[in-house]
């Protein structure tokens, strides 16, 4: 039996989030598997930092579980699509499929995001979400609601980020709520004109980080953003800021392509990524295929 779990990219809405904002997120075919071999007792192996795993197998059925990056980005560096929160998933569901449980997949994200926090010690939540549900989601207050699917461009910048030293300057921001009054506009606004919304999100969050003393925007994301506008797009930080990835968005395709070609002719990344079905999907969807070819 084998789970994958995707990773995330988040479009909107992040930092307002964690003050109950809604933001949007989509999950990407970049994350973490788990292989179950039979054994008589509990182990697990992973490619790296197993805290997430460990703590999410607690009480899981005696099996061998073997965590792998699921078509992984060519590089050095974490990306930051999102990985803990895959893993954490891949591990609650592989558990879950062992002792023959059928997660729904808001059960699965309630009992994967209590590990994540649990382990991580703060978060909204969201990319737990999009590992649970797959597609692009509508997220506020720990409720998933799928929207229409839109794949923007991705590109790494060179640079992995930490999320928690972010978090708490924002959280330190005295006044916050015309951000996020301003935040969950911009989110009901991006289904209809996503280059706009997204042009003033950049705007919006490169405000509010001088404002909290956040090391947001970085010379490559200032290239990244200047570039998508010149192709006739708009791309943003997706998530905390400080490196990891741009997400972009373009009304014509071929500008979008030009827009990568170039971010790589810079010695940036871009990233291909499809939208993912969430973990909770896999093992029923293999199953299927597995009695039709039977």
């Amino acid at each position: 039996m084998r789970i994958e779990a995707p990773g995330k990219v988040v479009l909107l809405g992040e930092y307002a989030v964690l003050d109950g904002a809604p933001a949007l997120v989509a999950a990407v075919d970049r994350g973490v598997s788990c292989e179950v071999l039979p054994s008589e007792t509990l182990s697990w192996r992973t490619p790296g930092d197993d805290r997430f795993v460990s703590a999410a197998l607690v009480g899981a059925p005696p099996a061998t579980y073997v965590f792998a990056d699921w078509n992984p980005v060519a590089s050095d560096d974490k990306p930051g699509l999102g990985g803990s929160a895959a893993a954490t998933v891949a591990a609650v569901a592989a558990a879950a499929r062992v002792r023959g449980e059928a997660l729904s997949a808001a059960e699965l994200f309630e009992r994967a995001v209590a590990v994540h926090r649990a382990v991580q010690g703060s978060g909204s939540g969201i990319d737990v979400a999009a590992s649970a549900h797959g597609g692009v989601l509508r997220f506020q207050g720990g409720v998933a609601r799928p929207i229409a699917p839109v794949t923007p461009a991705v590109v790494y910048t060179g640079r992995s980020a930490s999320t928690g030293p972010r978090v708490q300057r924002y959280l330190a921001l005295p006044d916050r709520r015309a951000f996020v009054d301003r935040s969950a506009e911009l989110v009901a606004w991006f289904e209809e004109r996503p280059v706009e919304a997204t042009r003033e999100a950049a705007s919006l969050l490169r405000s509010m980080s001088e404002q909290a003393g956040i090391d947001y925007w970085t010379d490559a994301i200032d290239a990244l953003a200047r570039l998508a506008e010149r192709h006739g797009g708009a791309a943003k930080p997706s998530g905390a800021g400080g490196g990891d990835v741009v997400v972009g968005f373009f009304e014509d395709p071929a500008e979008r392509a030009a827009f990568e070609r170039h971010a790589a002719s810079l010695g940036l990344l871009p990233i291909p990524v499809r939208i993912a079905r969430g973990a909770v999907t896999c093992f029923a969807q293999q199953k299927q295929e597995g009695n039709t070819s039977g």
